[in-house]
């Protein structure tokens, strides 16, 4: 019953990214081009999604049980260190380059596979290569 409650709210979640533009690497890349042709409206969105996260997290921290999984998964780890600078500075480049993060792209792939295809290659390779040099 779990796999299928988080299938369908990942659903919802690809469906409100492809609904918002998220998953179009020419509007992401239009977004963050604020020099050249610049297109704001991806705004919205994060300020849509904002007060939605920060009702959510409120409500998840009110609870010692979730309703539907087994535990809450919250970061313990506070600190800003070398590896999250690091790691944040590698994901922005990978954003800035494709158009893509994780999130739209895997709502992409079914959509427009040949959009994906390299970047999710790339992503999958960034992962194993992370587990590698991090045991």
């Amino acid at each position: 019953m779990i796999q299928i409650i988080s299938l369908l709210l990942g659903s919802l979640f690809g469906g409100g990214l492809y609904l918002a533009g998220m998953t179009n690497p020419k509007k992401v890349l239009n977004f963050m081009d604020i020099m050249g042709n610049w297109d704001p409206s991806l705004i919205f969105v994060m300020a849509g999604a904002i007060p939605v996260a920060v009702i959510g997290y409120r409500l998840m921290l009110c609870r010692a049980v979730p309703i539907i999984f087994n535990s809450i998964q919250i970061p313990s780890i506070a600190a800003v260190d070398a590896r999250l600078v690091i790691g944040s500075l590698i994901f922005g480049v990978g954003w800035g380059i494709s158009g893509l993060c994780p999130g739209p792209a895997f709502a992409t792939v079914l959509i427009q596979p040949q959009v994906t295809a390299v970047y999710l290659v790339a992503l999958i390779a960034g992962s194993l290569a992370y587990k590698q040099f991090h045991r």
